[in-house]
């Protein structure tokens, strides 16, 4: 009897489960009748993520700190591609996710986050961060993690010697310097003075502006340092005011260098003033108001896009780009974004030659020839990791609130 049960079990089972299906809705469908739930199909423009899911890219900027008009517009421009990206089909029919992290401007925040996104992310690769001394304290990380990372921060230290798994977009500090003193040569200028930011960023300028000096003919008379949250440099530049200094030279980032023009100008500095690449957006002209006029600086060619010759190979790109930003967020582009612009898209374009693995985005990275950037045109290799020159740079001065193309 228990024998008769036991084979009539499996049967009852099968009986029971066609009632139900029946019951539900008829007959179990056929293969040809099996249906996909509206929510999962994939609709024109959309992305179907595939087995292997979204590629995770990691984005660590100073959403918030005292750089935070650098890490702003970088993290609004990674978000802005992530999407453009994804609506485009994404790279090999795989969505990409770029995870951003707030450094808060602090360097163990900076730490804590990327390590949080090699191990538990585990992202391919990562973007950022926003400055010089930061991106220092994180090479040991990434190095020995093996994961690439295309820093956003510009100090010639970052690339020099070649790291294997770090490179970076900004125009560097060492050709910022150059193309400053090529236009104080122009101005027959000998002398100069310098206040530079206590950061990693102003302690590179610094080693620049002291290196290059010499075979520039430049004599440097006055040097003086200041903090990224100091408000008063009265004192600092009252020391150089009583020198013979020619021009001042001033390297930092952030708010600072905004009340450094303003009390310059308190102070009726006769000297021009030179600001770094650091103060290369709209922040700072509103930041120091009046004492913004007749500023001079080194920046890239996106703050000046619309008087660049219609041959420049950036123009139409530089253009492009800014129009789709302000679109986006309602304000101006800046350098500071274009950065983050480069770094995305060289890990993308890394992916889509060589593949989504952390070697194959480094080898794609490296091996870049050409590529047609916001920052300017890179090209990388084994030996050099930093993929720009002097020629990505224009100088400028701040004339009625905004920025002049200096010929």
């Amino acid at each position: 009897m228990r024998e008769g049960m036991s084979r009539a079990g499996p049967l009852l089972l099968t009986l029971g489960v066609l009632a139900l299906m029946v019951a539900l809705g008829g007959c179990p469908p056929t293969e040809e009748e099996v249906t996909v739930p509206p929510e999962e199909i994939v609709q024109p423009g959309e992305v179907e993520p595939g087995a292997e899911g979204a590629i995770k890219i990691g984005g660590i900027f100073d959403v918030s700190g005292p750089a935070s008009s650098l890490g702003e517009p970088e993290r609004n421009t990674a978000q802005m591609l992530q999407e453009q990206i994804n609506a485009e089909g994404g790279i090999d029919g795989r969505e990409i996710e770029i995870i951003i992290r707030d450094t808060e401007g602090d360097e163990s925040v900076a730490l804590n986050a990327v390590k949080e996104l090699i191990d538990k992310e585990e992202v391919v690769a990562i973007v950022g961060p926003s400055r010089s001394g930061t991106t220092m304290g994180l090479i040991k990380t990434v190095e020995n993690a093996g994961v690439p990372l295309v820093s956003c921060a510009a100090a010639r230290a970052i690339t020099d010697p070649v790291k294997e798994w770090v490179f970076n977009t900004p125009q560097s500090d060492e050709d910022a310097v150059t193309v400053i003193y090529d236009y104080l040569g122009e101005q027959g200028i000998t002398k100069i003075a310098t206040i530079t930011a206590s950061t990693g960023f102003g302690e590179e300028g610094l080693k620049q502006i002291e290196k290059l000096a010499p075979d520039a003919g430049l004599e440097i008379v006055a040097k003086e340092q200041f903090a990224d949250k100091d408000t008063d440099m009265t004192a600092q530049l009252t020391k150089i005011k009583g020198t013979e200094a020619e021009a001042l030279i001033c390297w930092g980032i952030g708010p600072a260098p905004s009340l450094i023009a303003k009390q310059a100008a308190q102070l009726q500095m006769e000297m021009p003033l030179i600001m770094s690449h650091g103060v290369a957006n709209r922040r700072f002209i509103e930041d120091a108001g009046d004492a913004a006029e007749g500023i001079i600086h080194p920046c890239g060619k996106l703050l000046v896009a619309d008087k660049l010759p219609d041959d420049d190979p950036q123009k139409e790109l530089l253009l492009e780009y800014a129009k789709q930003y302000e679109e986006k967020f309602g304000k101006s582009a800046d350098t500071f974004g274009g950065h983050a612009w480069d770094a995305v898209m060289l890990v993308v374009n890394a992916i889509k030659e060589k593949g989504a693995d952390r070697a194959s985005i480094r080898e794609g990275i490296e091996s870049t020839e050409g590529f047609v950037g916001i920052s300017g045109v890179f090209n990388y290799g084994p030996d050099h990791h930093y993929g720009l020159s002097p020629d990505a740079f224009v100088m400028v001065k701040i004339q009625d609130g905004d920025w002049a193309l200096i010929e």
